[in-house]
């Protein structure tokens, strides 16, 4: 049995504006209908894989879970991490976690969410075919055949060049950090590389022992978070106490870099980590002129050009552009030089230290019960659309600073005031005053879609005293 561990808590800052902090890469429809993160709990479901284990930021929780329903994923375990400590002591978690569930011959597959892997069941035959060496004790990894000296990547270096071209696990004689452009030229035309993918497959019992040899400093307080794990709706929350103690380390770092025994299984299988623009450009297929566009575009005489405007974002409209990313949303617009995309993480890091709101939030505000936008914000009063799917409901709350207007457009709404609950339909509207306990709930089959308008002394979210929350919300 094989235990597939989904990792889901990068930032994905390389590909702002349309991933933030607040909604990373993995969770966006980048490539098509489904989320990067959906295509990869789809690509565990056949035989021979166990339930999914999943680990992800706790602010991603509601997210991870209606994204695993949609793709009618229903047994999977989401753990929550208080806090991101990098690879390492998600997978060291995930070890323990299936340890003490009895599954310490059992293997684990760690792979991150938010990758591409286009030929599907030739990862798959890859992992069937590193099985054998990782129930022999091996840690392994998968990497890529390489065809292009690319320096956006880590590469794995084999003992054998000829073992590049086999499907079999073979040794590895060491990790390569992303290299300039004359060292990823010279490696790829050695021919004993390979990309490092950053997916790993090992026993639970070996790998829990690599990290109490070689980082035995992060075993006590990873064991104590799992040991001290509690249930929430559903949720595995691990303990922040001990948590927050946990050295910050990549298993690449920690673990496979210093290990005696790690193996290689070389595969084409149409990865990509998706790390910047260009490789989103390349995977969106660019036509004989080089363009890739989607959305609201317009275009003239562009070459080696991608171009994106979207979901609500303007349109977007490129004359002879040549070489060039540009990706608009609706407030924010990046446009970059395609040979230096990796510099995009740098522009983000620079807006969020002159404090700049669009660097890590985007327009829309996710929540558990659905979604809302600012449409206006002025001294005294704010104007929000909001949205919530049927069934859903807001927490039982009071503001102390602001009251709050609301127009229903679409759909049915039932709002709590104080002891007083009514039916408000579309084109209808409600009074909620400053201090009243209030609630709003769609009872309906379709999504109800309201106009707030909130006016105060003070419009901040946190201004809200909750009383009772279905999703057990602080």
């Amino acid at each position: 049995m094989i235990h597939p561990v989904i990792l889901c808590g990068g930032s994905g800052t390389r590909l702002w504006p349309l991933s933030r902090r607040d909604f990373p890469k993995q969770f966006t429809r980048l490539l098509g209908e489904n989320s990067l993160f959906q295509a990869c709990a789809h690509r565990f479901q056949g035989a021979g894989f166990a339930a999914p284990l999943v680990l992800s930021h706790a602010d991603f929780r509601f997210m991870a879970l209606e994204q695993l329903g949609e793709m009618g994923i229903t047994e999977a375990t989401v753990m929550l991490e208080p806090a991101a400590r990098n690879t390492a002591p998600a997978v060291l978690a995930a070890a323990l976690h299936l340890q003490a569930k009895g599954a310490g011959d059992d293997l684990m597959l760690a792979a991150p969410s938010d990758h591409v892997i286009r030929d599907v069941e030739a990862f798959l035959a890859a992992v069937q075919a590193g099985a054998p060496a990782a129930r022999g004790g091996a840690l392994v990894t998968f990497g890529i055949r390489p065809d292009r000296a690319e320096t956006g990547y880590g590469y794995l270096e084999l003992a054998d060049a000829a073992a590049c071209a086999s499907a079999q696990a073979a040794p590895v004689a060491r990790f390569v950090e992303k290299p300039d452009a004359r060292a990823a030229e010279a490696m790829l035309a050695e021919g004993r590389f390979l990309w490092n993918a950053g997916i790993f497959l090992f026993r639970v019992d070996d790998i829990v022992a690599a990290f109490e040899m070689h980082a035995p400093q992060m075993v006590p307080p990873v064991r104590a978070a799992v040991e001290g794990a509690q249930p929430d709706l559903g949720f595995v929350r691990l303990d922040e106490a001990p948590w927050n103690d946990v050295p910050e380390n990549s298993i690449d770092y920690a673990i496979m870099e210093r290990a005696a025994r790690v193996a290689a299984v070389p595969v084409e299988c149409g990865w990509s980590d998706l790390g910047a623009w260009d490789a989103v450009w390349r995977e969106m297929g660019p036509d004989a002129a080089g363009l890739a566009q989607s959305g609201e575009v317009t275009q003239i005489g562009c070459t080696d050009t991608l171009l994106r405007s979207e979901q609500d974002g303007p349109r977007l409209v490129g004359v002879n552009l040549k070489g060039i990313a540009a990706i608009a949303m609706r407030d924010a617009v990046l446009v970059a030089d395609m040979t230096d995309l990796q510099a995009v993480k740098a522009a983000v890091t620079q807006m969020k230290a002159e404090g700049v709101r669009e660097a890590e939030t985007l327009p829309r505000t996710y929540r558990p019960w659905g979604w809302y936008e600012t449409l206006e914000l002025s001294d005294r009063f704010q104007v929000k659309q909001i949205v919530v799917p049927p069934g859903k409901k807001l927490s039982l709350q009071s503001h102390v600073h602001r009251s709050e207007h609301w127009i229903v457009v679409k759909g049915t709404a039932t709002v709590t005031i104080d002891d007083a609950v009514k039916l408000v339909t579309e084109n209808q509207s409600v009074y909620i005053p400053l201090g009243a306990v209030h609630r709003l709930e769609n009872p309906g089959k379709v999504d109800l879609h309201l106009i707030e308008v909130q006016t105060g002394a003070y419009l901040g979210e946190d201004d809200i005293i909750r009383y009772e929350d279905i999703y057990n919300r602080a």
